[in-house]
C-alpha cells in the first residue's frame, strides 16, 4: 500500500493504518512460511505445546484460536510429517493429548529463524527501539 495515493483522512485513522499494517506483515509471514512448507497455524500448534505441553485437542483449539473442526485436518497434517503425535491422557481415558515430538521441536526452532527473519522484513523501517514499542503498544491495544 502506498499512502501517498491513500485518501488523507484515511490515513488519519488508526484502525485503518493498523489493518493496513496487518495486511502487509502477514503477507510476508505467509510467504515466508510457505516458502519453509508451512502455515502460521503448524507454526502456533508448534509454539503452544512447546510452551504449555500436551493438552487436548479443544484446549489446544482454544489457546490458539482454530475452529475445532478444523483443528483436526490440522492435527492429521502435523502428525504425518511427525511432529505431533496423539495419546492417552491419563487423567481422563476418554481424551487424548496432543504431544510434540522431538522433530516438532526441531522443526519450531527451524520456523522461528524463518519468522525472525520475517519479522525483521516486516519492520524493516522501525529502529529496534520503535519495533519494541510497537509491540508494547499493541500488546496494550489488544489489553494483554
Amino acid at each position: 500500500m502506498d499512502l501517498a495515493h491513500a485518501p488523507r483522512r484515511m490515513t488519519a485513522l488508526p484502525s485503518w493504518l493498523l489493518a493496513q499494517a496487518a495486511s502487509a506483515s502477514g503477507r510476508i509471514v505467509a510467504a515466508a512460511l510457505g516458502e519453509a512448507g508451512a502455515h502460521r497455524t503448524h507454526y502456533a500448534v508448534l509454539v503452544a505445546l512447546d510452551e504449555r505441553g500436551p493438552m487436548s485437542q479443544s484446549a489446544l483449539s482454544d489457546s490458539i484460536g482454530v475452529d475445532r473442526s478444523d483443528m483436526v485436518r490440522l492435527l492429521d497434517v502435523l502428525g504425518d510429517d511427525g511432529l505431533v503425535v496423539r495419546e492417552p491422557d491419563s487423567e481422563d481415558r476418554r481424551r487424548n493429548l496432543i504431544v510434540l515430538t522431538p522433530a516438532g521441536r526441531a522443526r519450531l526452532r527451524a520456523l522461528d529463524r524463518v519468522l525472525a527473519t520475517a519479522q525483521d522484513d516486516a519492520t524493516a523501517r522501525l529502529t529496534s527501539d520503535e519495533r519494541d514499542r510497537l509491540v508494547d503498544l499493541l500488546r496494550k491495544l489488544l489489553g494483554a
